[in-house]
This record gives structure tokens, sequence and C-alpha cells, in this order.
């Protein structure tokens, strides 16, 4: 059965059943349907729209069903619009669409609705219910009240169009839910619908308390903030001017300090910044960091440097005993800073062996020149940015070493000790020794430039001093310093250290008593030669402190009530003999001769000994020799073959005879040409059959020539030998102006012989002349093995 009602299309909403919607109305036809409802019975037909846009829709713009709706309440707004009320009834198909006058009117025919009963249509409606509530507590716009109403609907059909008109979602899907005349279905898909609605409602919550929180936090610091502010202020009105005020302070600063024309600059645009930034946020924070490190450097302070020149050398000499090469020095520096006021800061590098008072000199020259004394251990130091510092755009960034010790130093011309500058990394991970090219250069350290500060520092006034054990560095890095040798002491330069400083400072160290232990002169001296290997005295002191330890122990346990340390008792106190005193060779000897090797801690007594066996005149070398080494004994065996005849030796010996040449000891490698004469004078001496002098030592590089060339370490060397009870010693005729420089009782202790050719050596070192020999005896005594002997081995070195 169908009837004609006026339409009212509808933008954007679907009117279900038994469901009551205000609408507000602005279309002329749309105004006057409503208008002939209420004229007529108020029952109105309401259809959705496929398109909202459309203002005057025809059949095809239309959905093919609506519903029959009762007009409740209309209202005339003054701007034209119509608000009105309606409630709906029941489902009806659209049949027909006319335009009658002003409005349009359809012929509908209604939809029955489908009665669903059974423990089926219970369940689902119980579950559309759960679901609902699940659904208004995350929808805050639905009324709280209406979970419970629906709870009291015992119509599946009602149920479902009450939910349906309740869930915000799509137009189309609404119509679907309405098109829908099965109830369990229509429930169905209203379940579903709520699922996904669910789904982003939960999320979009999370998403809200997330941002809510997040505006919380904010809103909380910021209030915190300017609390804090405002007590600042507070305090700095109340207290001194500026006090709890922090930009006040740095801005003060900036007015008072010295700094350089780049500095202020630098300082000045840096606190503008910090001005406009937030105070916790971490970009002011780096700021920050950077104005103190820059601000507390020593613009313009100096220490006043001393130029009483006898004061400073008084100190020195008090400090150190010996070392006059380096004393010399520091007092011409400070003569010539005297009298110009203005100098460079010279770059010395000391160099010497461990325990020779390197580090220790460095506090002494600071102490001398009145500079304030700063310490920087190099070693294992494998990274560039530990000298210039990373650049601010790194986490963490700091200043290098330089600048940070400057700042701790407090003035701008400290002492600066690099110590162990030998000991640098330099490999794939950084190259510090490059870094340090600037810094340690004269001529450009007045503009040295940190990359964390980005601005030049003036490092002229600083006074650089390096040490290191060895000149194992960069060709460019040796070139700007000035290299001071410290060579090791003389055993009258050890007693006279030990007796005035070592001795007394283990003794304080052990919180023993004047009168309590005594070490003798000659206890001393028997301590140092028997117990003691070394170019410094840091085993001598480790040695004395023993000493003290077991004189403490038997004072304490009662045994005695003060000990005195002579050359007799020593070996109670300091244990088994360690090395042996005196000669390397107890007598004359074939084929063993006594060289002079120079090792990173001092000078050593080196063995070298051969000895012929039977073959076919090839030389065998064995004691782990390096290759500068094995080509020289190929170079000292080839010229005595080449002299052979001169030498009186039988060229055929050479076809009947191999000569095996060792240096003992054997697990100690050894390298450098500097054993070229004592190679000579051995390999003559075993085919000759003619002992070595016992109390001749050599050393020199031989040519094939047989001409001596010179060596290094010269007074490392002569100062084993006078520890070895050696008397004479032969020496490269180049190195004889190497002797002014060696101290006065080194040279009186030994017979110095400078030598230029090989025939000079083998005069002096072979126990008779070679003219003189028997040269029947010589050839069996060749093929004799040398007397056995005590092996003193080094690391041998040019």
């Amino acid at each position: 059965m169908t009837s004609a009602f006026p339409v009212l299309p509808l933008r954007d909403i679907v009117v279900f059943p038994h469901m009551i919607v205000p609408l507000f109305v602005g279309r002329d036809k749309s105004v006057a349907a409503l208008e002939a409802a209420m004229a007529a019975d108020k029952e109105i037909f309401l259809v959705a729209q496929l398109d909202p846009a459309e203002d005057d829709p025809a059949r095809d713009d239309l959905y093919s069903m609506g519903v029959t709706a009762t007009v409740l309440q209309l209202l005339k707004l003054p701007d034209g619009t119509v608000r009105v009320l309606v409630e709906g009834k029941a489902r009806a198909t659209l049949e027909t669409l006319e335009e009658s006058g002003e409005f349009l009117t359809a012929t509908v025919a209604p939809v029955a609705d489908a009665v669903a009963e059974g423990p089926e249509a219970a369940a689902l409606m119980r579950s559309v219910v759960d679901q609902f509530e699940n659904y208004a507590k995350l929808n805050r716009k639905l009324p709280a009240e209406l979970a419970a109403q629906l709870a009291e609907i015992d119509d599946a059909g009602r149920l479902s169009d009450t939910v349906a008109g309740n869930i915000q979602v799509k137009v189309a899907e609404r119509q679907a839910l309405l098109m829908q005349a099965d109830p369990l279905k229509r429930l169905e898909m209203a379940y579903a619908l709520m699922e996904g609605e669910l789904g982003v409602l939960q999320v979009e919550k999370k998403i809200k308390s997330r941002v809510k929180r997040q505006m919380e936090k904010t809103q909380r610091e910021y209030y915190l903030n300017e609390q804090l502010k405002a007590i600042q202020r507070e305090l700095g009105n109340e207290g001194e001017e500026g006090e709890g005020d922090e930009i006040a302070e740095l801005t003060q600063k900036i007015a008072t300090l010295k700094l350089s024309k780049e500095a202020r600059a630098k300082a000045t645009a840096e606190l503008k910044k910090l001005k406009t930034m937030a105070p916790m946020s971490a970009e002011a924070t780096v700021v920050r960091n950077y104005l103190d490190v820059l601000l507390g450097l020593p613009w313009g302070k100096k220490s006043k440097i001393k130029k009483d020149i006898p004061a400073a050398e008084a100190i020195l000499n008090e400090d150190h005993y010996a070392l006059e090469k380096v004393k010399d020095r520091i007092v011409e520096y400070l003569a010539v800073q005297a009298r110009t006021n203005k100098l460079k800061g010279p770059i010395l590098c000391l160099v010497g062996p461990p325990g020779v008072g390197k580090t220790s000199l460095g506090k002494s020259i600071a102490k001398a020149t009145g500079r304030e004394f700063i310490r920087q251990s190099l070693g294992g130091v494998r990274d560039e940015a530990e000298i210039r510092g990373h650049r601010r755009t790194y986490i963490g960034s700091l200043p290098g070493k330089v600048v940070t010790n400057l700042k701790k130093a407090g003035t701008s011309n400290p002492l600066f000790l690099l110590d162990e500058i030998d000991k640098l990394g330099q490999d794939f991970r950084g190259d510090p020794a490059s870094a340090l090219l600037e810094v340690l250069d004269p001529e450009q350290n007045a503009k040295f430039n940190d990359h964390y500060l980005e601005i030049d520092i003036d490092l002229s006034d600083v006074m650089f001093v390096c040490t290191a054990n060895s000149l194992n560095l960069p060709q460019p890095l040796l070139d700007r310093m000035e290299i001071i040798r410290l060579e090791g002491y003389t055993e009258d330069e050890k007693v006279e250290i030990a007796e005035r400083h070592l001795v007394d400072k283990q003794i304080e160290a052990h919180g023993l008593k004047p009168g309590e232990f005594t070490l003798t002169n000659e206890g001393l001296r028997a301590l140092i030669q028997r117990y003691t290997r070394e170019a410094g005295v840091r085993t001598l002191e480790r040695e004395v402190a023993k000493l003290c330890r077991k004189a403490l122990r038997q004072i304490l346990e009662g045994k005695t009530e003060s000990v005195t340390i002579t050359p007799d008792n020593l070996s109670d106190y300091a244990g088994v003999l360690k090395f042996r005193h005196g000669l390397s060779e107890t007598e004359d000897q074939i084929g063993a001769v006594t060289g002079l090797a120079w090792t990173e801690v001092g000078g050593e007594l080196l063995t070298i000994e051969s000895v012929t066996v039977p073959g076919k005149g090839q030389a065998k070398v064995t004691g782990k020799l390096g290759d500068v080494m094995k080509e020289s004994v190929q170079a000292a065996y080839s010229f005595v073959q080449a002299r052979a005849p001169s030498f009186g030796i039988k060229p055929s010996l050479f076809h009947r005879k191999d000569i095996h040449i060792h240096l003992p000891e054997g697990a100690v490698p050894k390298d450098g040409p500097s054993a070229g004469i004592g190679l000579v004078t051995s390999i003559v001496s075993t085919l000759t059959g003619t002992p070595v002098r016992k109390e001749v030592a050599m050393t020199g590089e031989v040519t094939l020539r047989g001409r001596v060339l010179p060596i290094g370490g010269l007074k490392e060397k002569l100062l084993a030998a006078l520890r070895g009870g050696i008397e004479t010693v032969l020496i490269p005729k180049e190195n004889e102006k190497d002797l002014a420089e060696i101290p006065q009782n080194i040279r009186e202790g030994l017979k110095i012989v400078p030598v230029a050719h090989v025939d000079e050596v083998l005069r002096l070192a072979l126990v008779r002349p070679l003219e003189a020999i028997d040269w029947t005896e010589a050839d069996e005594l060749a093929a004799l093995p040398p007397a056995p002997i005590a092996p003193v081995g080094g690391e041998l070195h040019h």
C-alpha cells in the first residue's frame, strides 16, 4: 500500500525509525515541504542525498530508501532557516518523486520489519549493548545514560536502529544499516562498525593523553622557570647587585677581562645568543660551557719572571747534581729574558734514558724562572682532539689539553712540561704528533687555534719543555725543538746524588730517626757497582729503600738500635750480588773481543766471540742480530778475506774452515754497525790464534777498505767501559771532537785512543804484533775454540 508524502532531502545524516533528531533546514523547497506537512497531518518522508553538495536533488540524487517521520516541532529563525524536530516512524521505499508546486512529493511503499527472537537474537543483542557501553565510554559526545536505556529495549529491530542512529559512521554505512530489513543482520553490521570505531577511538585517546602530558610538562617547566627567574630577581635586589643573575655576571666579566678583540667579539655574540635561549635547553648549556671556558682563560695575567740569574743558578744546582749543559742553557735563556724583557718561549726537549731526572728538572726550571708549573703526560695519547679540542657540534665536546691546562695555570706564561712526547700514539685512530706541530712552533703558536674555542690563543709566552727517552719522533716535530741530551750518570755522580738527595729522602719516607740508619760512602759505592746497572738512579733509590726497610724491621724487632751499611754487611741487607763489577774478561783470550753497546738505559759491555770450525769458508752468525749488524759481519769478514795475506793468514784456510761469530746474550736483540772493528779484531784473532787484550774495549764502524767510521752514544759507552773496569778504549778518530763533552773523571779513568784504520786497532788490541806470529802454530790454534766467558749483553745501536 503506497502513500504520498512531502519530501525532505537530508544532507550528511540518515534518520532511523524511533529516532528523534533536530534538523536545520535552509532550502526553499525543503521549507515548503515542512510547511505543507504541518498544514496537513505532520507526516513527512526523510531520505538522504547521494551527494550532499546537490542543492536541487532529483530522483537519481536520492537513496531508494528513507523513513516516514512526524514533525514534532518547527521553529523559524531570524536568518530565514528553520529548526525542526522530527521523529522517525518506519522504513519506506521511494517509488516515485514528483514536484508539486514549491516542494517535492514522493510516493512511498512501507517496509515491514522482520521479527527476530530466540537465543541467537538475545545473545547478539547483549553483545551489541556491551560493545555500545565500551563505545560510549570512549566517545564523550554520547549521553552517559544512553547505554542504560539500550539495555531496557527488548526488540532486536528497535535496538539495532537506536544503536545505528547513535554511532558515528559515514552516511553510506548508515544508509546500508537502514536498508537492511533483517534485524539480526542489522545488529551484526552495527557490531562490526562499532568494533572498527573502537580501535580508532582508542588510538585517538592515546594521542590526546600523550599531547596533554607533553603540554602539561611544558607548561610546568615554563611556570617553574618563571618562578626561578622571579626568585633570582628577588635575591639580586636584596643582596649585592647582579648576585644571582648569571647574564649580568657574564656581561660584567666580558667588560672587565683584557680579552683580545676577536675573543671579545665572540664572547659578546655568544652572550647575545644565550639571552634569547630557554635557560634549561641543551643549546643554552653548550653556550654557557663555552663562555665559562673562554672567560676562564688567563687573559692578560702573567707570572712575574725571576731575573736574578745567580739565584736561579743556585736553585738548579741545589735540586740537581751534574747536568751542567742543561743548567747552562736555562741560565742563558734567563739572561736573555732579563735583558730584553720579551723572548718567544723556547721549546726545549730533554732526551735521555729513564731515571736521569728529566721530569724533575722541568719542575726546577719552573721554580728557577718563577713560572707556574703544568705537566701533561702524552704517553698513549692517540687522538689529536686531546691537543686541539673537539668541535662544539659534538655532544660532550671539550677544549684540548693545552687550553685546559692554561686555564688551570691561571697565567698566560706558565712552564708547560710535555712528558714522554716519544710515546704519542700514531696510527689509524689519530696523529696527535702532527697536532703538536703548531703548538711547538715559536713562529706560529702566537695564533694557536683550538677547535673548541675557534679563536686564536697566544702561546708565545708559554715555555714548553718536552721529555723523551729516544728521538723516535716525526722529523717535522724534532725540527721545532732544541734537543738537549741527558746522558747517564757516572759512578761518582751517582754517589753524590745519593748522598745529597736519595738517602735522606728514603730515611724520611721510612720514618727512621737520626742516627738509626747510616750508609757509608764505601757501602754506597758497592751498592751502585754490585746491585745496579742503569743510566739513571731509580733502581739505586729502590735499593736504598730496601736497605731502609730491612734496617727498620731489625730495629723494631729489638735486634739492634742502629744499622750501619758497609761493603762487608751489604749482602745481608741487599741480598745476593746482582752484577759483576770489573773486567768483562779475566784473561786474554783468542777470538773474544769486548765491544761497547748503546741501549736506551745507558751503555753496556758487549762480548764478541768467534771460533773456526771445519767447513768451506762461510761465516755463521748467532745472537739475535738485526739486519744492519748481519751486514756489518759480512763487511768485516770480506775485509779480512781481502787483507788475509797482509795479516799472515793463509788464503787456503778459508777453504777449510768456517767461522762462527756469536754475540751473547742470545735473547737480547742487537743491531747497528758500531761493532765493526770488534768483529774484524775477533775474526783476525781467531784465524791467527792471537789472544786479544782483556783490558781493551772498542767501538767503531768499519768499511771494506778498513777505515773506522764514527758512532753515536759515546758518553754512555765510555761510562760502561769505566764501570766494567776497562783500561783502554779504542774510538773512531772522527769521534775525538766529542771528548770535550765527556766528564773529566771519565777521561781521567780511561785511556781513550782515537783510531782511523783497522791496522791501528789490531796493533793495540792483539797481545803480540802480527809480524811476530809463527803461522804454523797459528793454523793449529785457529781450530781451537776460545775459553769460556761470562757474557754481558745489550741492545746494540748506532
